[in-house]
């Protein structure tokens, strides 16, 4: 996952808004381990493998937002509500 860019050898956690910033930015990837687990029928975090939930804690941490909803397949029932939207 790009998790910042280096720009002229400095470190840069937004995207580029110049043109020319863009074009010189080298991006910096952060690489997590993946599961092979289904998990399309999980109904609470905790039901999820770990690297799911190691993965979702990388998310909060570096957007600074907590989720409050992951979906786990295409159906509307297959969606984990961790805080209520309202």
């Amino acid at each position: 996952m790009c998790v910042a860019y280096e720009i002229d050898g400095k470190r840069v956690e937004e995207l580029p808004a110049s043109q020319s910033d863009f074009h010189h930015a080298n991006p910096i990837y952060e690489y997590l381990p993946g599961w092979k687990e289904d998990i399309s029928g999980a109904k609470k975090i905790s039901d999820l493998p770990k690297n799911a939930q190691d993965y979702i804690t990388f998310l909060e941490k570096i957007s600074g937002a907590p989720m409050s909803a992951i979906g786990v397949g295409p159906g509307r029932d297959q969606t984990i509500v961790v805080k209520d939207f309202i």
